[in-house]
């Protein structure tokens, strides 16, 4: 008889290195870059929108332009929930990267902090 040992790693054992960076690691990290680069565009988007309000206030200043408190609040606002929207998708789609998706979306919640 041959003393060989018949036993197998098992793919589904959750303390092995290949399951823990395949399954959590890679997955946090993808989250983790996403929610930085969510955060990073958000702070632009909101600096670039400021920008924009202050310009039109200007020229509201010199006579060049007039501007409905309404309709700015109106277009806030759809901007708002336009960016709820893509932090949604954003944060669906990373779900579905693993099988439970915690992972990637801790990871997204971790970067979206730190960005």
């Amino acid at each position: 008889m041959n003393n060989t040992s018949t036993e197998a790693i098992i793919p589904s054992d959750i303390f092995s290195k290949e399951y823990l960076i395949g399954n959590v690691g890679t997955p946090f990290v993808i989250g983790f870059a996403v929610g930085y680069f969510a955060k990073k565009m958000l702070f632009i988007s909101v600096l670039l929108c400021g920008a924009l309000i202050v310009l039109l206030f200007v020229s509201e200043y010199f006579n060049i332009t007039h501007i409905n408190d309404v309709n700015l609040q109106h277009a806030v606002d759809s901007a708002t929930d336009a960016a709820k929207e893509s932090g949604n998708f954003l944060v669906n789609r990373l779900s579905k990267i693993t099988s439970k998706g915690i992972s990637a979306t801790g990871g997204f919640f971790v970067g979206f902090k730190l960005g």
